[in-house]
């Protein structure tokens, strides 16, 4: 999976993460403007999506891990 391969990769598409998160059990909500809260049990992230570019920043991909 390229989320986990160092280096980081600049060029992971958002959506790509989204299948993830749902594959592995996560709710997604929508939240204001380009924000989307995961939830999985307890756990709890916002991440916001890219834009205008629809590929995923080094930094978001690292929060993702």
């Amino acid at each position: 999976m390229a989320i986990f391969k160092n280096p980081v990769s600049p060029s992971i598409a958002w959506k790509d993460i989204e299948k993830l998160f749902i594959a592995v059990g996560c709710i997604l909500e929508e939240g204001r403007g380009s924000r989307v809260r995961v939830m999985k049990g307890d756990i709890f992230a916002v991440f916001h999506r890219p834009h205008p570019s629809k590929e995923t920043d080094r930094g978001a991909v690292v929060s993702v891990r």
